[in-house]
């Protein structure tokens, strides 16, 4: 399933240039329609035999773009905390950094051509009116330029039916592009402000998955999770499925049935690296997308 033609992916976006049907010889924007023989992407279909890591798959991993310092530095950057990244690679796959910038449905599909999976992290809330609400007294001032770049990845990616894994604001990412809500400000539903401390402090909360889902196949019926939010799904999107909740009813987690990895956590599986499996989850699930794709 993929997101609706007037979802808020969508309305971001403009018509594609195509690439031209004969490239020209030598060009840099021509459009080889093989892969150049030693590329990463003529890797065969099949690993070698005893290679540990043979043709990993290539996750892109979107990242904040802001203010930053660094050293004598102080200057607006694109920038990931690095867990992301170690959760991809101990997970056997290669992290591609996606930084906000400006994008249309061509430029999202020619970045989704070098990858194999996707994954939404964490990061300021998303504009509200995207959902049609008007903005929280609570509500960060939004990185509208993060918003579209990620709409047109996210849509791209399920109109491919590419792997998908969501995290916290990519839990909310999801389910926005696929015509959900959010509430703004958890407390004002819940009474309390224990999803999130703040001072960069991880609140733990534990997490119920539901029986015969597919993060179910992969966590099993419970988990302690770290978290870290203030924004909650409300309304369901078109297509997801609950996968989780927690003890006040919070939605923790929902994916797409079926057989496609789409997936989105309202927790932070970066933040316990002992544990992989969300992250294997998807890196597997994107070796088969590669293979699939590499042999079709």
């Amino acid at each position: 399933m993929s997101a609706s033609e007037d979802s808020p992916a969508s309305r971001h976006q403009s018509p594609p240039e195509p690439c031209p049907a004969e490239p020209i010889p030598g060009s840099l924007r021509s459009c080889p329609p093989e892969p150049i023989p030693g590329s990463l992407r003529s890797c065969p279909p099949e690993p070698i035999p005893g290679s540990l890591r043979s043709c990993p798959p290539v996750i892109g991993v979107t990242t904040y773009r802001q203010q930053a310092r660094s050293g004598v530095w102080d200057v607006p950057a694109s920038f990931l905390p690095g867990v992301y990244i170690e959760g991809v690679t101990l997970a056997g796959g290669i992290a591609s950094l996606l930084p906000p910038q400006p994008v249309d449905a061509g430029i999202a599909a020619r970045v989704l051509d070098g990858l194999d999976g996707l994954i939404l992290t964490g990061g300021k809330d998303i504009d509200p009116a995207a959902y049609g609400h008007e903005p929280h007294p609570a509500t960060e001032e939004p990185a509208r330029d993060r918003d579209a770049w990620e709409f047109a990845l996210l849509d791209g990616a399920l109109r491919r039916r590419m792997p998908v894994l969501g995290i916290c604001r990519g839990a909310q990412m999801l389910n926005v592009a696929l015509r959900g809500t959010l509430h703004q400000h958890l407390p004002d539903v819940i009474g309390h402000s224990g999803h999130r401390h703040g001072d960069a402090v991880f609140a733990t909360s534990t997490v119920r998955v539901v029986e015969g889902s597919r993060l179910g196949g992969l966590l099993g019926a419970s988990l302690q999770a770290k978290c870290y939010h203030h924004q909650a799904i409300d309304r369901v999107g078109e297509g997801l499925v609950v996968s989780a909740t927690d003890g006040d009813g919070v939605i923790e987690a929902v994916e797409m049935p079926g057989p496609e990895f789409v997936v989105a956590v309202q927790w932070h599986p970066e933040e316990t690296l002992d544990d992989l499996r969300l992250f294997s989850g998807v890196v597997e699930a994107a070796r088969d997308y590669m293979t699939g794709r590499v042999s079709s």
